[in-house]
């Protein structure tokens, strides 16, 4: 009977324990469904799934000892248990500034409610519209300077061509104003060259493609009475007539178009001359120039362009040599070809067609037309469908053939960005921005890509560098614990 007791009252006493924490847990329950008597905490859902249970409204039942005999010490346990800190029971904030209690299904700020999609879309938008109104700028300034901006442009080219002899000259022990002066006068002296042998050929088969106008113009005529539209003598009259009125009515606007003409060569001149001057100096004191241009940049940036400048510069230079090889061989193929179909002033079409093919692709295209019309003006429509055939020939050859093997890898550019730039540079800046569109493009492919590839360097530098480090503190935190016993 006295061991029974004792195992009465021992069961009695944690009984009395439960039950004591289970009216403290009752109490905190109450006071927060009290603090916000429509909702339930969301942890307790979360936490206890399942049916909600409904709060009570009447006092729960004190505990009361379940014997008499119950120890002073269950008394005890049970205010501890009552004492202690109930579990935390995140209550989430109101909304700051709206008044609003927290809801499961109400997101806590209104960009939350925002579908991510829409404001990525809507942060790349605002984005793109900072940098178009950056380049409109740009773009706005080189407008109003073209004639710096073009001149500068141009000399770059041309520097890009003649500096390799520059250089060659000046490891042969020629000082630099010597080498310098003497590449800049040679190459002068070429394009004169070049433009006295144009004006030449012109002014000498000029008689003769005069008369073979005529003739075609002659020939034209008696084929639209004879061919199957059947005019008559009095349609092509009144139509003559008709050209003859519109040309001297509109002779003020002629006259203001001639006087643009004059202004426009005004330019041309100064440009040129600008561009004279501004290659000598780049070929006399080319790296000095870019050592002033490097520190007007920041200085966090001076040495990441430092390193793209040299690329950016070796690749202008190989797409300006390869440009003038591949110009080359378009102006001879098209010429000989030209010149065997018996084609009037066929070195004259030759020099134009190498100056258009500094447009990669649709250069020596545009320009070969002014060959086609000549023929079909002066030897037929047969004649000028065969330079024509031979004119796609040449470009397939160009595209296919001389761009890869010439320019090379030093050129990234694919062809329809190729296209793109030539039809954008056009319709910015006419022929020069058709000009410098791709060589622009070539070069600011290459210093992004080297820029890109700096970057990953660094980032690879740096996270080699903190996985030494934590080894190293690794091998510092157990080197201690390895040789304690030693020291014991």
């Amino acid at each position: 009977m006295a061991r029974g007791g004792k195992a009465f009252k021992a069961v009695a006493k944690g009984m009395a324990v439960v039950a004591s924490a289970a009216a403290v847990i009752e109490r905190r329950r109450r006071a927060a469904m009290a603090a916000d008597p429509h909702e339930l905490p969301v942890p307790a859902l979360a936490e206890a799934p399942g049916p909600v249970p409904v709060p009570r409204t009447d006092p729960a039942p004190a505990a009361a000892p379940l014997a008499a005999g119950v120890a002073p010490a269950a008394e005890a346990d049970a205010e501890a248990v009552a004492e202690a800190p109930a579990p935390a029971t995140a209550t989430p904030p109101a909304h700051s500034g709206f008044g609003r209690e927290y809801h499961p299904g109400r997101p806590a700020t209104p960009a939350e409610a925002v579908p991510w999609g829409l404001r990525v879309a809507a942060e790349s938008t605002w984005r793109l519209l900072l940098l178009g109104a950056a380049l409109y700028v740009v773009f706005y300034v080189v407008d109003m300077l073209r004639l710096v901006a073009f001149s500068v442009l141009a000399s770059l080219l041309i520097t890009a061509l003649l500096e390799p002899s520059v250089s060659w000259l000046r490891r042969r022990g020629v000082p630099r104003s010597l080498a310098a002066g003497g590449v800049f006068l040679s190459g002068l002296a070429g394009i004169g060259l070049v433009g006295w042998f144009v004006v030449w050929q012109v002014s000498t088969n000029l008689p003769d493609v005069t008369a073979q106008v005529k003739d075609g113009v002659n020939q034209l005529r008696d084929w639209l009475i004879t061919g199957p539209l059947h005019l008559t003598q009095q349609q092509i009259k009144d139509f003559a007539d008709q050209i003859t009125k519109a040309i001297t009515t509109n002779t003020d606007q002629l006259t203001s178009a001639s006087i643009t003409g004059a202004q426009i060569a005004v330019e041309i001149l100064t440009a040129l001359l600008m561009t004279f001057f501004t290659t000598f100096f780049l070929l006399y004191d080319g790296s000095r120039i870019w050592n002033w241009a490097l520190r007007g940049l920041p200085r966090q940036s001076r040495f990441a362009m430092a390193g793209a400048g040299p690329k950016a510069w070796t690749t202008l230079t190989a797409y300006v040599r390869g440009t003038v090889c591949v110009a080359f061989i378009d102006a001879l193929c098209i010429g000989i070809g030209v010149d065997l179909l018996g084609v009037p002033l066929a070195m004259p079409l030759a020099v134009i067609i190498f100056l258009g093919a500094f447009v990669p692709l649709v250069g020596a295209l545009v320009t070969g037309t002014v060959a086609v019309l000549i023929a079909l003006v002066t030897q037929g429509p047969w004649t000028a469908l065969m330079v024509l055939v031979v004119l796609i020939a040449v470009m397939q050859v160009e595209s296919h053939i001389l761009q890869p093997l010439i320019l090379g890898r030093a050129v990234r550019v694919h062809p329809l960005g190729v296209v793109l730039g030539v039809a954008a540079g056009g319709i910015i800046g006419g022929i020069g921005g058709a000009v410098v569109a791709v060589p622009l493009i070539a070069v600011t492919n290459t210093v992004v890509g080297h820029l890109r590839r700096r970057n990953e360097a660094g980032q690879a530098v740096f996270t080699a560098l903190e996985a030494a480090r934590e080894a190293a503190e690794r091998t510092a935190a157990t080197r201690p614990a390895a040789a304690q016993p030693a020291t014991d």
